[in-house]
């Protein structure tokens, strides 16, 4: 029984450090196993567990996790943050991204009232900037300055930013073949310009069920889900190459459909901080799939500035739940 045990948890073992090194490899090179980043919250739970099976029976293999685990938290992003930092700052602001998928048009909630709902939970959270996924036109959000950018059809939707500071440039980075795409503003805070962008990755539309668990359907998922990972791919270059032409300080906030152990978050993140990993606590869950914690929202800013504080907000009038941050200039 214990070979057996340890088998497995070697097998867990080197998919978590296949994981870990996922960051570090482009989905146009490797689709198929960039797939594997969505598990890697999982993986870490799993091989915590067999720290702590190996550990009760006071037995060496203990070795094997112990060691994934540490290497982890040196050289990976953190799954839970246990305290947040005291960061300070004379000068700042606030920013809240928020995917409201299209204000329940759909009734996905029953609940007639949610564009009501997320209208007053915006205005009592008060933020001076708001990005917004999965946008249209029954919003009843109201800012002195906003730039929205919607795809046509039926329903049109898109991204949209709100600000309380003057909007001197706006635009879009358009994606082919999608509704996703990004958007970006420049903001005048007193004597500042101030770059934000708002990112929509492509959507992964994941959903697994009894009936997609077959052998073809599983194989058809993946093999999705590997298109889908190299036109998030494709995506991230295109804003990366518009963001280096940019000549203000950048804050970046969206939806990247993806985890902090993707390719994706690992570039857009170059030179960057998290907002989360800098002044949150807890898994920072801002999606729920499976019971899984997925951390797929995030807000970035350069390192000229500094995050003093940010916020999970647990409210279910999406899929998606917001995100504040506090950034210091």
């Amino acid at each position: 029984m214990s070979k057996i045990l340890y088998f497995i948890n070697y097998l867990f073992a080197i998919l978590l450090l296949v994981g870990y090194a996922l960051p570090y490899i482009s989905p146009e090179y490797a689709a198929s196993i960039s797939v594997l980043s969505l598990t890697v919250p999982v993986l870490i739970v799993v091989n915590i567990l067999f720290v702590l099976y190996w550990g009760i029976t006071l037995n060496k293999k203990i070795l094997l996790s112990l060691v994934c685990l540490t290497v982890g938290y040196f050289a990976s992003t953190p799954l839970y943050i246990f305290s947040k930092n005291k960061n300070t700052a004379s000068d700042t602001f606030t920013i809240m991204n928020y995917n409201v998928k299209l204000y329940n048009l759909y009734d996905w909630i029953d609940d007639k009232e949610i564009p009501e709902k997320i209208r007053a939970f915006v205005k009592a959270e008060n933020p001076d900037i708001l990005c917004v996924q999965e946008h249209n036109n029954t919003s009843k959000i109201t800012y002195p300055y906003k730039y929205i950018n919607l795809r046509s059809g039926n329903h049109p939707l898109g991204q949209a930013i709100y600000s309380k500071y003057k909007i001197i440039n706006q635009g879009s980075i358009d994606f082919k073949g999608t509704y996703n795409n990004a958007i970006f503003v420049d903001i005048v805070k007193n004597l500042d310009t101030i770059r934000i962008y708002n990112i929509h990755l492509q959507s992964l539309n994941l959903e697994i069920s009894k009936e997609n668990l077959g052998q073809k359907s599983s194989e058809k998922l993946f093999s999705l889900l590997s298109y889908k990972f190299t036109k998030q791919q494709r995506q991230v270059d295109k804003i990366m190459a518009h963001k280096n032409k940019c000549p203000y300080p950048v804050v970046l906030s969206g939806d990247f459909n993806n985890t902090a152990y993707s390719w994706a978050y690992h570039q857009l993140k170059l030179a960057m901080t998290d907002s989360f990993i800098e002044s949150g606590s807890g898994f920072g869950k801002t999606l729920s799939f499976k019971r899984i914690p997925m951390r797929i929202d995030f807000i970035f800013a350069d390192k000229t500035f500094i995050f003093t504080e940010h916020t999970n907000y647990n409210i279910k009038y999406s899929d998606h739940t917001p995100i504040m941050a506090t950034i210091g200039i």
